[in-house]
Formats: structure tokens, C-alpha cells, sequence
């Protein structure tokens, strides 16, 4: 396997498989803004002399009514971060998805501000920022619309803090008795963190999730109204170092002067109309797109070769090995060891060793080899040339041997299997009227049933030609005259000749009858020994026989050696052989399930810290399911797969649509024209590093479209256009999860 060898830090790129439309739109600018409104109704009639009469009728007031101080909690669609979870968020943005698409435009923030600017914002603040919630779980100071309007200074005050300033025509009577709940924020807070109008059109979008077959957006512009929702963006991100924060969904209205100057002596009053918390941890600095960059790359840009990415211990080969060099270099190429060895003789040598995981294809045994093993003196391949062994097949087979001693269940069940399974063959062989029967007429009851009851079955179907009758209503016939007349039958006995047992076995169908001798026990091994077959039954350390070749922090791609699992599988059924008989009934339990083609071996932190980590193999363009997919200890997975893969890809996992940048300091490019929006169209900005559109201050408050190195114009350069929508902006920054994938060369 090698990694994508296109340039850049690449370990980001979209998740695939969206499984529903989503598009974004700007904004929904009402035909009528909420608020009170007249209706003035004037006839002007001509009399006879021609002089015009003015006729004013009454005025016809009506109200556009819409939340203004509160609103229907239900109305929430979603929240990310959701509320009180705990996790790494310091490169997210926190966002609120509402089910009524125009609420942040349903009225203006203020007198002269552009239709697009909506009402209301989402403001990020930290423990120990708001003086009235030190602690960030979400306090307000609850009271009615008049008590906060009246401010500090009102009979009644909430608390300190200016509050709104809302031209009194514009309140309806019945809204001063209105439940509100606001939150004190201090002035040099206010403006850190306020977003100025011109970037709240940006922190600001509406979002439609279509269904997966719905037409693509240059032919249906139109949104799908039943999937429209509004979506407000919080512009600032959570602390690398961890702690607790609130996020407070708050209104602006009537505070449109002090978002562009300073904000009075005293603080604000906000009206908050939902809140939130939750927890971030401490940002090690190392995320998924890292951990999966460094498992990809050698410096985060050069892709691994190949030999990186096999599970074999390094070596410094010399440049041109020859002979006993060459042969070792090959061997530990394909992923073998060199182990010490004691002969039975009490000499001390070295032997290869590995497990059944390689480097290399294996090598083909020779036609011999591929017969049954009965010992592991058999599996030792010794290379003459050199004067030592390659130890890996034995070893297999005394692997196998000794799970299956150490499991009591599986070698009763074995034993039990083989012992019903002789017991049917040694019958076949010594009555030739059953072996003579096709398979298909045979069951169970005949081999493993008592005799009698083969005798009385002959009785029943058995006749005589002649006579036209079953034998058995001939011998009830017969019977009263014979015992009148003082006649007595004796039967005469048979000696039965063991006959062949083995010879048995080669006869067509047979062998797949023997297997129901004993079903149960044999279910029992069959279900073992495929279980071996996926090395369930073997520790990492037969696996990976020297951690040299799996270090901290690696991913490494394996073959499968089918003549090890075989040897393995060879070992287990040698428990309890007494004769040539058991040895061939082993073979009934050798068909098993396939055995794995290759295996992925990951040992890094990605493991225990992301769990749910997505891993997807291909072959060609259609994907493969693993067979097995196991964590060994904390840090290790391994993924079997049952034929050799083409690629295989790590993505983050789904975390559902949300705003931020990655772990490498960047954000994905996608595309805004044409037939492939959004499309990933590469990194930004290039080099890494987000920290340059983060105003000034140390607070991580994001420079969306202020003073100095603003984000918003930057993205307009990098699309080649004047100004970016807001819908644009959007999709430049949702922080879809990571990927990294890996190709066989």
C-alpha cells in the first residue's frame, strides 16, 4: 500500500457518500417586516358642481407578529455542539438550526441597516466572562419585557446593563407583560466578541437538506420549503485549553450603534432568547487529520513508500546480497523473524519465524505440502543450503494444537464428532447392504441407530416377487400355521467382516453423510475452526511476532497465508488422533469458511480516541466488507478483509454538518459555479495556518469581514470573484469530516 501521492497535506477531503441534497441559501427577506402597521383608506368623490369631497375612512391597524423576546423552544432544530456534551470542539464553530426559515430576517436590527443584516446572532462566552454565569452553565436573569426596558433604573430593574432601545410604537401592549430572559454582558466583552452587521449576514444562512434524488440546484432553484431551516453560526471558537462554555442565541435589536462603536460604560442587557452549554477538553494539538497525516506521510506532505507500509521489521539491507545475506533479506522481506533456536539435539541455532500475516504473497508449497500435516516435525522447512529452519508452519500447527488442548469445549466436541463419525464408517464397512444404498437413501438413523431397527425397516419395505406381499405380513402369515404344527425357526447368524473403514469414506456422498453422525459436536468444530480461520483464537503476538514491525503511530498492510491457517487449522485436529481412521475424518471438518486475503493493522491513538472511526476498503470501485474488524488491547485494530483490496480509507467519524477548520489549519476550498458545487477544489489558505483571520486579542473571535487580514475577502480572492455570498461562505466553511486514503500501487 502507498499513500495518494497528490501534493499538499492532504489527509482532508470530504467523507463520501452524502446521503441526502443539501443546498444553502443567502437569506429570507420578509414582504412585510414584523411590527405594527396602519392601513389609511381615502375616497375622494366629484360633486355636481365638479369640486372634489375627501372621504377619510377609519384606520384599519394590524400586527405582523412574530417572536421578538422569546420563542417556542420546540422551534429548535439542532444544536452542535449538542447541549452539555463533552468533547474536543476548540476548532469548531457552535451553530443552532431553527425550523422557521425567516426568523433572523422577520425584522430589521435597526433604522438604515441592509434587509440581509438579520436580528439576532449567536455570541460564544467562557467561564468566568459573564459576571451573572462565572460558571458557563447557561444562567439568565429572567423577567418581564417592562422590567427590562425600564432598565437599571426602572422601579423593577433586572439587573445592570443599557438596555435595548426600542421606539415604544413598536411595541404591541400585551408584549410588556411578555417573559424574557437576558444576560449581562460587560462592556469590554461586548466588543470582543460582537460581530459587526456586515458579517452577520455571513453568520447567518439558510440551509434545505432535499432528498437524495432531488434535482440539482441550476435546475431547481426553487428550495424545498418542508426542509428549509435557518442556521446561525456563533464567529467565535471554543478554548484550545478546555473548559465549559455557553452559547447564547441573543438579540441585537435595538443595539445596532454599538456594534460599530463602543458599547456603553455600563455593559449591555441582551435579550437571550435560548442558551446552551458545553464542554470542551484540552486541545493536544494533535487531532484525527494529524494522527491520519502522520500515519500517511513522512513530514505531513511526502507521501510513505511502500516498503513503510508492510508488516516487516526494517532492515539496512547491504546494496547487492548474495547468498545466505540474500536469502535472510528475502525471508525477512516477506515478514519473517530470526528467532534463537534449540534443536532437539541440543544445538543452539537460529530460525526464521513469522506469523500468519506477511509482506509478500507467500510462496507456493510444493504439491506435498499441501496434503494433511499429522505432526509439526512435517511443517519444518529446512534450508539445507544454510544449515537452518523456517520454523512458521510448525509453529502453526503447535499453535493450533495448543488452543485446541487449552479449550475444553471444542476438544470434547471434537472427540465426540470423530468417535460417532468412526463408529458410522466401521458400519458401512461391515454391512455391505447399507453401503450399497446411494447416499441420498441413507440418514442418520442408519448409521448411528441400533441395528434392530435396520432389520425391521428391511421388514416393512422388503418383498417377495412372488408372493406380492412385504416379508413382514408373510412371516405374520406363516407364523400360525408353523407354531400349529410344533415347527420352530431359528435364524441363522451371520458373521459381519469388519470389512474397510477407510475405503468407505471414498464412496460418493459418504463423507458429507459421516458429518451427521454427530451434529451438534460437529457444528461446534466447524464454528471453532472457523473462528481460527479469522485469527479470533490468536494473541497479537502471533500476529506480529516482533513490535518493530508495528511501532507507535503506524498503519501497516498485510497479506494472509492460507498454508498457515492451514497448518493452524491441522494442528487443532491432531488432538486425540489414534489412527489413520481419525486422521481421515479430519478432513470432514476442513471445509470450512475461505480464509481472509489481506489485513490492515493499525496501532495508534486514533483507536481509543476515536472509536467510531469509519474504515473502508475497495476493490475497483466497489467497496468490501471486512470479516472481522477487532481492537487488541487500547491502541491496535486489525481488519480482515476476504480478498486483496485496491484502497482502503480511514474517515473521521459523523458528527453531523458543522463549521470550523481542520486539524492542520485549514479549511477545504469548494467549489461555487458551475455543475460541481461543492466540490472540494483544495486547501486554504496555503501555508496552514488560521490564525491570521482571528481578530486581535488572544479570544479566537473570528475577522469574518473587519480591519486587517479579514476571511471574507481572502475566500473571494481564492474564487476569483468580487464578493462571496453568504450562502457561499457557508459552504467554504462546513468542517466535514477527515479522510485519508491509501492506495495499492
Amino acid at each position: 500500500m502507498t499513500t495518494t501521492s497528490e501534493p499538499g497535506p492532504a489527509p482532508r477531503i470530504s467523507a463520501p457518500g452524502a446521503e441526502h441534497r443539501t443546498r444553502f441559501f443567502d437569506h429570507r427577506i420578509p414582504s412585510l417586516y414584523a411590527g405594527r402597521y396602519r392601513i389609511d383608506n381615502r375616497q375622494v368623490l366629484k360633486d355636481l358642481d365638479g369640486a372634489d369631497r375627501v372621504i377619510d375612512a377609519t384606520p384599519q391597524p394590524f400586527d405582523v407578529v412574530q417572536p421578538r423576546f422569546s420563542f417556542d423552544p420546540t422551534g429548535i432544530n439542532a444544536q452542535f455542539p449538542v447541549p452539555d456534551a463533552v468533547g474536543t470542539y476548540s476548532q469548531t464553530l457552535a451553530h443552532i438550526n431553527l425550523d422557521a426559515p425567516g426568523l433572523p430576517w422577520n425584522r430589521p436590527l435597526g433604522p438604515g441597516q441592509p434587509p440581509a443584516v438579520p436580528w439576532m446572532a449567536l455570541l460564544l462566552f467562557r467561564e468566568d466572562e459573564l459576571p451573572e454565569d462565572p460558571d458557563a452553565v447557561g444562567l439568565v436573569k429572567a423577567g418581564t419585557v417592562r422590567r427590562l426596558l425600564d432598565g437599571p433604573l426602572g422601579p423593577d430593574p433586572l439587573g445592570p446593563g443599557k438596555p435595548p432601545a426600542l421606539p415604544p410604537e413598536s411595541l404591541r401592549p400585551d408584549e410588556y407583560d411578555e417573559a424574557c430572559a437576558t444576560v449581562l454582558v460587560p462592556k469590554a466583552l461586548f466588543d470582543m466578541v460582537k460581530p459587526l452587521p456586515a458579517e452577520m449576514g455571513y453568520l447567518a444562512h439558510l440551509r434545505e437538506g432535499g432528498r437524495p434524488d432531488a434535482t440539482r440546484a441550476g435546475t431547481d432553484p426553487a428550495p424545498d420549503e418542508g426542509e428549509l431551516n435557518a442556521v446561525l453560526v456563533a464567529n467565535r471558537f471554543p478554548t484550545a485549553t478546555g473548559g465549559r462554555h455557553v452559547a447564547h442565541l441573543v438579540s441585537l435589536e435595538g443595539f445596532d450603534q454599538y456594534l460599530t462603536t463602543p458599547a456603553p460604560a455600563e455593559g449591555v442587557r441582551l435579550v437571550s432568547l435560548t442558551s446552551w452549554s458545553f464542554t470542551t477538553e484540552p486541545d493536544s494539538g494533535i487531532g484525527f487529520g494529524d494522527l491520519c497525516q502522520h500515519l500517511a506521510t513522512t513530514d505531513g506532505a511526502t507521501p510513505r513508500p511502500a516498503d513503510q507500509l508492510r508488516l516487516r521489521v526494517p532492515t539496512a539491507a547491504p546494496g547487492n546480497p548474495a547468498g545466505p545475506q540474500k536469502e535472510a533479506v528475502d525471508r525477512m522481506a516477506g515478514g519473517a523473524v530470526a528467532l534463537p533456536q534449540r534443536l532437539e539435539t541440543g544445538e543452539r541455532t537460529l530460525a526464521f519465524y513469522r506469523g500468519p500475516l506477511t509482506a509478500q504473497p507467500a510462496r507456493s508449497l510444493p504439491p506435498a505440502a499441501a496434503t494433511r500435516l499429522d505432526s509439526p516435525g512435517e511443517a519444518l522447512i529446512y534450508l539445507q543450503q544454510y544449515g537452518v529452519f523456517d520454523t512458521a508452519y510448525a509453529a502453526a500447527f503447535t499453535t493450533g494444537r495448543t488452543l485446541a488442548l487449552a479449550d475444553a469445549e471444542f476438544r470434547t466436541a471434537l472427540l465426540e464428532f470423530r468417535s460417532a463419525a468412526r463408529a458410522a464408517a466401521r458400519r458401512l464397512a461391515s454391512h455391505p447392504e447399507l453401503a450399497a444404498r446411494s447416499a441420498a437413501a441413507l440418514t442418520g438413523r442408519h448409521l448411528t441407530g441400533p441395528l434392530a431397527f435396520e432389520a425391521f425397516d428391511r421388514l416393512l419395505v422388503g418383498g417377495d416377487a412372488r408372493s406380492g406381499g412385504a416379508r413382514l405380513v408373510q412371516a405374520l402369515d406363516q407364523a400360525g400355521p408353523q407354531l400349529r404344527a410344533g415347527r420352530r425357526r431359528t435364524a441363522a447368524r451371520t458373521r459381519r467382516n469388519p470389512g474397510d473403514a477407510r475405503a468407505v469414506l471414498t464412496q460418493p456422498g459418504v463423507a458429507a453423510l459421516l458429518t451427521q453422525a454427530a451434529p451438534d459436536e460437529f457444528a461446534k468444530v466447524t464454528a471453532w475452526l472457523d473462528a481460527l480461520r479469522r485469527l479470533e483464537l490468536l494473541g497479537l503476538s502471533h500476529l506480529v511476532p516482533d513490535p518493530r514491525a508495528l511501532p507507535a503511530e503506524s498503519i501497516r498492510f498485510a497479506y494472509l497465508d492460507a498454508g498457515w491457517v492451514r497448518a493452524a487449522v491441522d494442528g487443532a485436529l491432531s488432538v486425540g488422533v489414534g489412527h489413520a481412521l481419525d486422521a481421515d475424518l479430519n478432513a470432514l471438518a476442513t471445509g470450512g469458511g475461505p480464509v481472509p486475503k489481506c489485513a490492515v493493522l493499525i496501532n495508534s491513538s486514533l483507536v481509543p480516541n476515536w472509536p467510531g472511526t469509519i474504515a473502508t476498503a475497495y476493490k475497483g470501485t466497489e467497496t468490501v466488507e471486512p470479516v472481522r474488524d477487532a481492537v487488541f488491547g487500547l491502541e491496535t485494530r486489525l481488519l480482515l478483509f476476504p480478498e486483496v483490496i485496491d484502497r482502503f480509507e480511514l474517515a473521521e467519524p459523523p458528527r453531523g454538518l458543522c463549521f470550523g477548520i481542520g486539524d492542520v489549519g485549514t479549511i477545504e476550498l469548494r467549489e461555487i459555479t458551475g455543475d460541481r458545487i461543492g466540490h472540494p477544489k483544495g486547501e486554504f489558505p496555503q501555508p496552514a495556518g488560521f490564525a491570521r483571520f482571528l481578530r486581535p486579542g488572544g479570544q479566537d473571535v473570528l475577522n469574518v469581514d473587519g480591519t486587517g487580514d479579514a476571511l471574507l475577502p481572502a475566500l473571494s480572492r481564492a474564487h476569483g470573484v468580487a464578493r462571496i455570498s453568504s450562502a457561499q461562505f457557508a459552504l467554504q466553511m462546513i468542517n466535514a469530516p477527515q479522510a485519508q486514503t491509501f492506495s495499492r500501487p
